[in-house]
């Protein structure tokens, strides 16, 4: 079959898996059925629920890039695919997305649905403002395609999109104005490698002047940065280049077994030094944090605490070790229940992995105590993370409900479980919790850390 071919057949079955999908979901409708979505993987820290007769939508087929287009640069994806098969769908062809996530298993539908930002996000914005175009079955079966406004007023379209609150609206929605079932993605020129500089911050507010310094660096692509302790920060900054600069300069891989895993590389390359480089293949720089999954991966090893933490073991040990097997750990566990993930010019999207306290009563209250204090500061949660905020609190930082329950019966989505339904953790009920009983009882020696959340800080 020749590659027209081998699109146009992708596209009809697509088009019979949304045409199956679309009549499930008008029967539901037709009873008035809440329904969520199963995708047949998670990358969120939130443990799966269903409640009362919730049905679920089976999308996991929906998991293939259907076209790569060089000439308008530009892929077809289905919402189950994850980033690393999308990143290894586009490189052949030169390109690369704008904006990716950085654990592999995080699909393009999740980035829709979930809202993600990442090193390049400075540049080019949130996953959702690199996607022209997104198909979706509303609430009541009918398949719409909607295109994203901000683009389409770029490109000098002077007429208001159709539908265009619904695309602002679904973006970030978590699936609860639709359900999402292709995307058209844009996409970049790829280059080999990214010159990767590493530079050490002595405090935190130094970290925060050295990262608005950075993005506003024409010439860098990627801004990141770790907090190791108060006094010892790095801020990672990437640049696309297709050339090493001498013979001698040999890439610095993350993905192998014996390569180091990315933080700790961070903390050994500035222990001694201000600043240091290396250059690094560009699909080893976009899922660096897989293996270890930041510092996760070394919870498990302080959990586990008669398993020394060093080179040999996390080589013997690196199938369990990348973040889709954690991930599926977690929540197998029951650990996601005790395992947390945390007005300017500039907002800063800072994540705090590490285990809470054991008892679930006080890991609920050290969660609550958390949320409050960053409010306090002027920050908010993302949503894959656990969410205890009561109803009315709950809208009432996240811009009010009016206008979301306005798009929820414009597009027939009423009787879908809303956004606060598939975030919000009951307090009382998660602090009665009992761990999985063969964490039951802790190893010993084991060490616990506090951990936090996801947080997006405004100034």
């Amino acid at each position: 079959m020749t590659g027209a071919s081998n699109i146009a057949a992708a596209l009809e079955r697509h088009a019979t898996t949304v045409t199956r999908l679309s009549s499930q979901i008008s029967s539901f409708h037709a009873s008035r059925l809440p329904y969520r979505i199963f995708h047949g993987s998670t990358n969120s820290t939130r443990p799966p629920t269903q409640k009362g007769n919730t049905k679920f939508v089976d999308i996991s087929s929906l998991n293939n890039v259907l076209s790569v287009d060089r000439s308008t640069k530009t892929a077809l994806v289905e919402p189950n695919v994850p980033m690393d098969k999308l990143v290894e769908a586009t490189l052949p062809h030169g390109l690369v997305p704008p904006v990716v996530m950085e654990f592999p298993g995080i699909t393009a539908g999740g980035g829709f649905a979930g809202t993600a930002g990442e090193s390049s996000s400075f540049r080019h914005g949130f996953f959702d403002d690199t996607v022209r175009e997104v198909e979706m079955v509303l609430g009541d079966g009918e398949v719409v395609k909607v295109k994203n406004p901000d683009i389409a007023k770029a490109e000098g379209v002077t007429t208001p999109v159709e539908k265009g609150d619904l695309f602002r609206g679904a973006a970030g929605a978590v699936g609860t104005l639709g359900t999402t079932t292709l995307l058209e993605v844009q996409l970049m020129e790829a280059k080999k490698f990214v010159k990767t500089e590493y530079k050490r911050a002595s405090s935190v507010a130094e970290a925060i002047r050295m990262v608005r310094e950075e993005t506003q660096k024409g010439d860098n692509d990627y801004v990141d940065g770790i907090l190791f302790s108060k006094d010892h920060g790095v801020v990672v900054t990437g640049k696309l280049v297709n050339e090493l600069p001498s013979p001698e300069i040999k890439p610095q891989t993350f993905s192998g077994a014996w390569d180091p895993w990315f933080y700790l590389h961070c903390q050994e390359k500035t222990s001694s030094a201000q600043q240091a480089t290396d250059y690094v293949p560009l699909a080893e720089y976009l899922f660096r944090y897989d293996r270890g999954g930041f510092w996760v991966g070394a919870a498990a090893f302080q959990y586990f605490s008669w398993v020394p933490f060093n080179r040999f073991t996390r080589w013997f040990l690196d199938d369990f070790l990348h973040t889709r097997m954690m991930y599926r750990a977690l929540h197998g566990s029951g650990e996601s229940a005790r395992f947390v993930a945390k007005q300017d010019d500039m907002m800063l999207n800072i994540g705090v992995w590490g285990w809470g306290p054991s008892q679930p009563a006080q890991f609920v209250a050290k969660n609550i105590e958390l949320e409050e204090k960053v409010h306090e500061l002027g920050g908010m949660k993302w949503f894959y993370a656990h969410t205890y905020y009561q109803q009315a609190k709950f809208w009432e930082m996240y811009g009010g409900k009016g206008w979301y329950d306005a798009l929820r019966k414009k597009y027939r989505a009423e009787h879908l479980p809303s956004v606060w339904d598939k975030i919000h953790v009951d307090a009382d009920e998660a602090g009665k919790k009992q761990r999985h009983w063969l964490l039951a009882k802790k190893p010993e020696g084991g060490v616990e850390v506090e951990g936090g959340v996801d947080w997006e800080l405004d100034g």
